[in-house]
């Protein structure tokens, strides 16, 4: 395993990390969980994400038991958790310090844990006054109940006046942000946070590099029976497969399958490889709802020397949606 640091933080992170969304609590229960995660921190992953949304707090239920049961020393390990969709009321939602307060404690209780090593703000919240947010999260850092905290899908703007907020009431300022980044979505980490990376030092630990599923080409002849597009509140994925949209990033698919072949990669493994050669990337998360999976994907990393200027050009040349403006990496 590769480890890189979280930003300008002395934080450690594996490259690969494991993430819960989606399967835990919906698709595995503990049992599964266990096996997955003892394999993933057996391979070197010490990063593990969850978010208080996931399953309404189940996710989190199933994470924490399996981690309690699996014994790990707490030292060795990265727990994380996001708050803002904590529930229905207007209490239980936003960036509130009420919220933000609340939903870390209740974190705490179903991971087991007694301080989350990493607090996110799973979206900006246009309700709540940016400095009530900072100096909510600052509070539990002080209190040793976060040692980090982040954002998640903010922009470079919103980003940058955490930071001068912070700089401005000596407070604590966010150290990471979780964007969504993939072959199809880039802009956000190779373009709008350019400003923040080195002015901040900015880490980021980015979700769905296989573009939830599209990228491993499993879709490319129809959707699987056991895959998540079939699975109830999910109906939008299936709907963004069957568009216009949906079927030219198919093509696409097919041409990267295509040039991985040729470069003897998989297109997953090309497509993991690609996000892990942005400096810039400190982590990325993995989603698995079987071994299988886990493994194939943790291989990736046996295969980076294919993963030549040769083929990163080939991906441009099929993908042709790099950021304008200067060379991001």
């Amino acid at each position: 395993m590769e480890y890189r640091r979280l930003g300008k933080s002395g934080l450690q992170v594996s490259a690969f990390s494991f993430g819960s969304w989606v399967t835990f609590a919906k698709q595995v229960d503990v049992g599964p969980a266990k096996e997955i995660m003892a394999a993933a921190y057996d391979a070197g992953v010490n990063f593990f994400d969850n978010a208080e949304g996931y399953e309404q707090g189940g996710s989190e239920l199933v994470m924490g038991q399996a981690i309690a049961e699996l014994g790990w020393s707490r030292d060795s390990y990265i727990v994380s958790s996001k708050v803002f969709w904590g529930g229905a009321k207007p209490t239980q939602r936003g960036l509130s310090a009420k919220h933000v307060t609340e939903a870390c404690h209740a974190a705490l209780k179903r991971l087991r844990v007694d301080h989350l090593d990493l607090y996110f703000c799973h979206r900006p919240d246009v309700d709540t006054p940016i400095e009530e947010t900072v100096r909510a999260m600052h509070n539990l850092i002080v209190q040793g109940k976060v040692l980090y905290w982040g954002t998640s899908e903010w922009s470079g703007q919103q980003i940058t006046e955490a930071h001068l907020v912070a700089r401005a009431n000596g407070l604590t300022p966010p150290t990471m942000e979780q964007p969504q980044y993939n072959l199809f979505e880039r802009h956000k980490v190779e373009a709008d946070y350019l400003p923040v990376y080195d002015t901040f030092g900015l880490g980021t630990t980015i979700w769905s590099p296989l573009a939830s599923g599209l990228l491993t080409g499993k879709y490319n002849d129809g959707v699987p029976q056991d895959s998540r597009m079939n699975l109830p509140g999910y109906e939008w994925l299936r709907e963004m497969l069957e568009s216009d949209a949906g079927r030219a990033k198919l093509a696409k698919i097919k041409a990267l399958a295509a040039l991985a072949d040729a470069a003897g990669l998989s297109v997953t493994h090309m497509a993991l490889l690609w996000c892990l050669a942005n400096p810039r990337v400190s982590t990325v998360i993995l989603g698995a709802s079987r071994l299988s999976q886990l493994t194939d994907n943790l291989a990736a990393l046996e295969q980076k020397a294919k993963l030549t200027p040769e083929v990163m050009a080939g991906i441009e040349a099929i993908m042709a949606n790099k950021p304008a403006g200067p060379q991001r990496f």
